[in-house]
């Protein structure tokens, strides 16, 4: 293949990129922009990797490797390990089991009896999403207001979320207003970037480092 014919290829494959990357963008609160960029990277590694003898179309292996270099983008931006998230939805799932026989959910000190490390799981994935308590819940969840619940667990759930914040607070004032503009603004990290007078690249080279030293206090406090 020529270096015309590869380039003409690209060229030509980078709308399906943006079409992945809007679909993927309305499903995950993530950047568009972080999308394109890590789509346009699987579909240069499609287009020097097809192999036309296996039977597929260039589009349709495009498509794979496309929507896999994004979703790995994402993970990489995810705080918190999928052992960890793991670890909190077995225990919840036992949880609610027990609930369902009971009649009563039990507390998160029994479940820490029954599955020890399950309150610095879920620990550390509540501190490990810095979202506005503003913001809606995500499509599709429901939460009810449910006020006769435990005052204990109430209160933790405060005591977790004033945690969120401080943690922000604490964060270097660049790296505070790109996180805080990105999610309890609901901003873009360009639309972040422009408010700020930065680049794209620089505002998110400014989230990286944020989420990085937010990692690092979420798991010293969940220690």
């Amino acid at each position: 293949m020529t270096d015309e014919t590869r380039e003409a290829l690209i060229r030509e494959l980078l709308p399906l990129v943006k079409r992945i990357a809007r679909r993927i963008s309305r499903l995950v609160p993530c950047d568009y922009d972080d999308l394109v960029g890590d789509g346009s990277i699987g579909l240069i590694r499609a287009v020097d990797n097809y192999d036309p003898s296996r039977g597929t179309s260039l589009e349709h292996y495009a498509r794979h490797l496309i929507s896999g270099a994004m979703l790995n983008g994402i993970r990489r931006m995810d705080p918190v390990s999928e052992r960890t998230r793991r670890a909190m939805r077995d225990g919840e799932i036992e949880r609610y089991q027990i609930a369902g026989e009971r009649g009563a959910v039990p507390s998160m000190e029994e479940m820490e009896r029954r599955r020890p490390g399950f309150l610095r799981a879920t620990a550390a994935v509540t501190l490990g999403v810095p979202l506005s308590l503003d913001r809606p819940l995500p499509e599709g969840e429901r939460l009810a207001r449910d006020w006769s619940g435990d005052p204990a667990q109430i209160l933790a759930a405060r005591g977790e979320r004033e945690a969120i914040g401080e943690l922000v607070d604490a964060l270097p004032l660049r790296q505070r207003q790109v996180i805080r503009g990105h999610y309890y603004g609901e901003c873009s990290l360009r639309e972040v970037g422009r408010r700020m007078q930065i680049s794209p690249q620089r505002a998110s080279q400014l989230h990286i480092a944020a989420m990085k030293k937010l990692r690092r206090s979420i798991r010293a406090a969940a220690r």
